[in-house]
């Protein structure tokens, strides 16, 4: 696996194009060393505060363009699956968000509710309860453009918290409610889960480099020698800390040497993942699906790799609470299998998961041509 600190991108946004680049060509050309192979095509990974989650539906009457009058309708075919959930995609989105992801929820066949696969069966209407993931059209075009600059094709695009999802919950988890939360560097991914079907979708734009931030601010010391003392000192829980422990402050030329206990700089960290973690309860409240959150938060990504991070979440948020790691990796090694690598674990597995959770094998990342296609369908069944 390779991991590298992100340059030119802030908050899933492009900060710094051509630093991006440069990033991105290291990455690969760091990943073809390691694989000892040549990469010419990804999957890519996408958040941030353009991403948006809507619950909607459509329907059709079954082969009514068939000469078929059975008294019990018609056989459903994966044409008319296909056909009803380009029809869930007929909704009024603002002018710079394209559909990302069409994932369904359960088909209705008739007066028959929550089927899974609806191919095969007989009716005469069919009825699809889709969450679209939306995305903005420009920040998805210009993250795709710098990959193809460097000769590499863009297989698909995915959500990063739907990617982590797939690499680190349980099939019993999902059917009987859990939220996947990501946290990442800048910033947090939740998707909630129902009856085996995403329900709800956000991003908050906070991570766990507010907290390394904090720490380089009070401590005055670099944004890079935080991150160390944020990963080899620090616990989420103050009071599960060493108050006699101390480590020394890295310090610049010519100033005197400080120290500081586990404890003191634990406090600061404390208390802005306390804040965090309030920020995650308040989006599950206004989801209106926390009640049915069985299982409660499965927590993934870098930040959640903190020290008694678990035991404060179970404080904070008062339900049940797992830490999420990659499932079923054959042959990883141990770091792929942490939080941190959910995201790319998912990523790699997409192939698989989209047939999973699609049930279709032609399902786009981006839907340039949708309201053509939806007024073709209109057309042909009613």
């Amino acid at each position: 696996m390779v991991a590298r600190k992100t340059k030119g991108l802030k908050k899933g946004s492009i900060s710094n194009r051509e630093k991006l680049i440069d990033e991105i060509e290291a990455s690969i050309n760091a990943a073809e060393l390691m694989a000892n192979r040549k990469i010419d095509k990804i999957n890519l990974g996408i958040s941030g505060e353009f991403i948006r989650g809507i619950n909607t539906q459509g329907a059709i009457t079954i082969g009514n363009n068939i000469n078929n009058n059975s008294i019990n309708g018609n056989t459903i075919t994966e044409n008319d699956v296909k056909n009803v959930l380009d029809l869930t995609k007929a909704i009024s989105l603002p002018i710079d968000q394209d559909i990302l992801h069409v994932i369904p929820q359960e088909f209705k066949i008739d007066s028959m509710n929550s089927i899974k696969e609806p191919v095969g069966m007989t009716g005469r209407r069919l009825e699809a309860m889709v969450h679209l993931i939306t995305v903005s059209s420009a920040a998805i075009d210009n993250l795709v453009k710098c990959i193809e600059e460097l000769g590499i094709e863009v297989s698909d695009v995915i959500y990063q918290g739907l990617a982590s999802s797939l690499s680190t919950l349980y099939e019993d988890e999902k059917e009987l409610g859990v939220a996947c939360v990501d946290i990442g560097s800048t910033k947090t991914d939740i998707i909630i889960y129902c009856d085996g079907g995403i329900k709800f979708t956000s991003t908050i734009n906070i991570g766990s480099n507010s907290i390394t931030n904090d720490i380089a601010v009070m401590l005055q010391i670099p944004i890079s020698k935080s991150e160390e003392i944020k990963k080899k000192y620090t616990s989420a829980k103050a009071n599960l800390s060493s108050d006699e422990l101390r480590f020394e402050i890295p310090s610049m030329e010519g100033q005197v040497k400080r120290s500081i206990s586990e404890n003191e700089v634990s406090k600061y960290v404390e208390a802005r993942m306390i804040e965090i973690l309030d920020i995650i309860k308040n989006e599950c409240e206004q989801s209106g699906l926390k009640e049915k959150l069985t299982y409660g938060i499965v927590f993934t990504g870098g930040g959640s790799s903190l020290k008694n991070f678990e035991k404060l979440a179970k404080e904070v948020l008062d339900m049940p609470i797992r830490i999420g790691c990659p499932q079923n990796i054959s042959g990883a090694v141990e770091q792929a299998t942490t939080p941190s690598y959910a995201v790319a674990l998912g990523l790699a597995q997409w192939k698989i998961f989209k047939k999973q959770i699609v049930n279709i094998d032609d399902e786009k990342p981006i839907f340039k041509n949708t309201m053509k296609k939806i007024k073709s369908i209109i057309k042909e069944f009613f």
